[in-house]
Parts: structure tokens; C-alpha cells; sequence
């Protein structure tokens, strides 16, 4: 496993300490952290605290969001491809289900395919 998930496990503890609505404590992450399993690095645990006291989670995550999609992987470029050859199949399944279900309610959407959840 690299070095980066592995840390990526510490972040991921506090964010989840965090949905408590009070600021996680090193104590906080480490609980669950050994709630699954994982054995941490208390040095590790303090950096992380250390550098997200104080901050917005929904803004630092947004912020990794917008780092990673600049980030070229071999898997993003893969990807479209794959959806381009789904995506007739797509058009031919919602094509039938229109001609299955003529009445439709105002609140469902085709493009969002179920996940109105994300939107």
C-alpha cells in the first residue's frame, strides 16, 4: 500500500470524528482508526489535527477535489472511452423504458439516472 493512502486513513478518521460537530481530538482518531483494525502512528495522527485545527472540512475537501482533477492517471483517460461505448446502450435502455412508463413525475429527471442524492 503507498505511503499515500496510508495517510489518507488518518484524514479519512478525522473526517468522519468531525461529523460529531466539535473539533476531533487525537484520542477521537485513533479510536476509530483501532475500531478497524489499523494501528496509528500518533506522530501522524498530531499532523493531521495540527493542520486541519480551525479549517472548513467541506472547504478542504473541495479544495482536494479540485487538486485531484488536475492530476492525469492513466484511469481518467480510460474512462471516457468506456462511457462513450456505454453510452448507447444508454440512450437505447431509457428509449424503452420512455416507451414502458409514458407518465413520468415533473421531480424525476432522465440524466440523473437515480443518483438525484449527489445533485
Amino acid at each position: 500500500m503507498g505511503h499515500e493512502s496510508q495517510e489518507m486513513r488518518y484524514v479519512a478518521a478525522y473526517l468522519l470524528a468531525s461529523f460529531s460537530g466539535k473539533e476531533p481530538t487525537s484520542d477521537e482518531i485513533e479510536k476509530i482508526l483501532s475500531s478497524v483494525g489499523i494501528e496509528s502512528d500518533s506522530a501522524k495522527v498530531s499532523l493531521v489535527v495540527k493542520e486541519l485545527k480551525g479549517k472548513n472540512v467541506d472547504e478542504v475537501i473541495e479544495s482536494g477535489r479540485s487538486k485531484l482533477a488536475s492530476v492525469p492517471t492513466g484511469a481518467a483517460v480510460a474512462a471516457p472511452a468506456g462511457a462513450a461505448a456505454a453510452a448507447p446502450a444508454a440512450s437505447e435502455e431509457k428509449a424503452s423504458k420512455k416507451e414502458e412508463k409514458k407518465e413520468e413525475s415533473d421531480n424525476e429527471s432522465d440524466d440523473d439516472m437515480g443518483f438525484g442524492l449527489f445533485n
